[in-house]
């Protein structure tokens, strides 16, 4: 019997296949008394050995397909199977309390899911599921069970799964994996992040996909509206067929427009940049005509390891990034870690609220020579390219004037040493908190440019946490409010000759782009895959009345509202 099941659409496009269900294996087992206490380390120690090599193999794997941030989930992976800290109080509960490895290794690993699972604090919650995923490897071969293997897969299938763990989604062999779809998660779960990157049609948190699915099926992933159809009729397949080809046929459209520069219908050019995370990201700006690199996160350097990354090290990947765009601009975000994003290895006090806490410039500032180690690379980095230095997290002047001064202290040591520098670099900040927008005219005084970091900026001025599901409605990035300070750093970035960027998901988002244009904004950042999608909606779009329709939204009273307006004005 056929049926539809909504969810979230979390990676673009459509598949139709058999059901290939994920299932969990069976991991039960008994406590047992145990005598000879030293050959049961062993054999746990065996099991740990095991499952180290195959997180290694999926690492690697995950680096040659997907990217070094990628890979950098399983480096976490690996470090939670060395840590001590979980290692060392299994082997004593085998030693000391005479049990089996499985019912130590159960024991110990639920304790310390229960603890990160209570902290208020995403980034916890996330070595939760760390730790599940890891020790559900180890326990499965010490019962001699297999786990299934999506990478082993020969036909073309549709994953069905509870939630997919990152190791689940790094083995999907794309040649066969048409889609996949999930009972939970959402756009910014790991599993739908890695969806985009790979290109595959997903939809997450259907609630009860797995309950409704058998191996088998026929499925069709509709990743366009966020619908899951299961046995669907000859008739429902052969629409869906052709709604695929449509959108072939739209993206071969819109590849076309690879090497087009971005203009609108009246003629007025803006720039396309990309949002990457590593050199490895280069590909992809390229493959889509990304005019620049409008955000290169530096954070993805300093994860998944257990030490700082050194000046030559970070030195090389900037290089990399700058010698790969050829003279295109290059804004690299200096380090901002903190709020979801932690170091383990810094270990800095935890807090009540991370988001508004020691992160990003504020932890730069005080941890120098972190900062001035990063500084140092990108100056000598400067020379091989386009090079622009953003910081982040900028709430007053006194932080912008700091994080300059110490980068100009920096520029004249290394020019002192003989060490060449670039002799002209834009700073500018990123304008993700309220205080800052509503400055933007003194500070577009000081500053080479603004780039608006939708993701906090919306967060913080409507107070709502983007990670809480209970007030995601309140995470609006159309709302007359968030419009308006966006308004204010371009009209004040234009006001002293200066430019104005936007770095967050409002850049890429096809309601937004039209207001955006309409405002004057000069340079949208995106994750690469949307780019083309953005190029050919901007040259649809007349720049001189999305000026009218930005007047006209600017004094709508909600969400909602601006949403209903832009629709009418871009269907017409």
């Amino acid at each position: 019997m056929s049926s539809i099941l909504k969810g979230v659409a979390a990676s673009n496009g459509i598949a139709i296949a058999k059901a290939y269900r994920l299932v969990e294996p069976n991991l039960s087992f008994d406590k047992k008394s145990i005598e000879d206490t030293a050959e049961e380390v062993t054999r746990f120690q065996q099991a740990l050995s095991t499952s180290v090599s195959e997180l290694e193999a999926i690492r690697d794997k995950a680096r040659e397909d997907l990217g070094e941030d990628k890979a950098a989930i399983f480096e976490a992976h690996l470090l939670v199977l060395s840590d001590p800290e979980l290692i060392t109080p299994i082997e004593d509960k085998i030693n000391n309390d005479q049990v089996n490895a499985e019912y130590a290794l159960k024991e110990t690993a639920d304790m310390f899911v229960t603890m990160f699972e209570q902290m208020d604090n995403e980034y916890m919650k996330e070595r939760a599921a760390d730790i599940r995923d890891v020790t559900k490897r180890v326990l499965a071969h010490l019962l001699g069970v297999e786990i299934s293997n999506p990478s082993m897969v020969t036909e073309e299938v549709i994953i069905i799964a509870e939630d997919l763990t990152p190791s689940d989604t790094a083995q999907l062999n794309r040649q066969f994996v048409k889609g996949f779809t999930t009972d939970i998660g959402g756009r910014t779960s790991h599993s739908a992040i890695m969806a985009r990157s790979m290109e595959i049609p997903a939809v997450v948190g259907t609630k009860s996909i797995t309950s409704s699915v058998e191996n088998g099926d026929t499925v069709i992933v509709d990743g366009l509206n966020g619908e899951v159809h299961i046995n669907p009729t000859q008739e429902v397949i052969e629409e869906y067929k052709s709604i695929h080809a449509k959108y072939e046929e739209q993206k071969a459209e819109w590849a076309k427009l690879v090497n087009e520069k971005t203009v609108s219908a009246d003629d007025h050019h803006v720039e396309l940049a990309a949002n990457i995370g590593t050199p490895k990201d280069l590909d992809g700006v390229q493959n889509n005509g990304g005019e620049g690199v409008g955000l290169y996160r530096t954070e993805f350097l300093y994860m998944g390891r257990d030490e700082l990354p050194t000046e030559e090290e970070q030195f090389d990947s900037y290089k990399k990034v700058l010698e790969g765009m050829k003279g295109k601009p290059v804004v690299v975000r200096t380090l901002d870690i903190g709020g979801d994003k932690e170091l383990p290895y810094l270990n800095l006090p935890k807090e009540m609220n991370p988001f508004l806490g020691f992160r990003a410039i504020r932890l730069c500032l005080e941890e120098q020579e972190i900062f001035r180690t990063q500084l140092r690379a990108l100056l000598r980095a400067s020379t091989y390219g386009n090079l622009k230095i953003m910081f982040p997290m900028i709430s007053n002047l006194n932080e912008f004037r700091e994080a300059k001064a110490i980068l100009e202290e920096e520029k004249k040591s290394l020019q002192e040493s003989g060490v060449e520098v670039a002799e002209k670099i834009e700073v500018g900040i990123m304008v993700e908190i309220p205080s800052t927008a509503v400055m933007a005219d003194i500070f577009a005084k000081e500053v080479d440019f603004f780039s608006v970091g939708t993701n906090d900026l919306i967060q913080y001025t409507m107070a709502a946490d983007r990670m809480n599901e209970r007030v995601s409605y309140l995470y609006q990035p159309y709302n007359p409010a968030i419009l308006r300070l966006v308004k204010m750093v371009i009209d004040a970035a234009h006001k002293e000759g200066k430019w104005a960027g936007m770095c967050g998901e409002m850049a890429g988002d096809e309601i937004a782009i039209p207001i955006l244009l309409g405002l004057g904004l000069d340079e949208f950042s995106m994750s690469a895959t949307s780019i083309l999608q953005a190029r050919s909606q901007i040259r649809r779009l007349n720049k001189a009345d999305m000026e009218k329709l930005a007047e006209e939204v600017l004094q709508l009273d909600t969400n909602e509202a601006v949403m209903e307006a832009v629709k009418k004005v871009i269907s017409e």
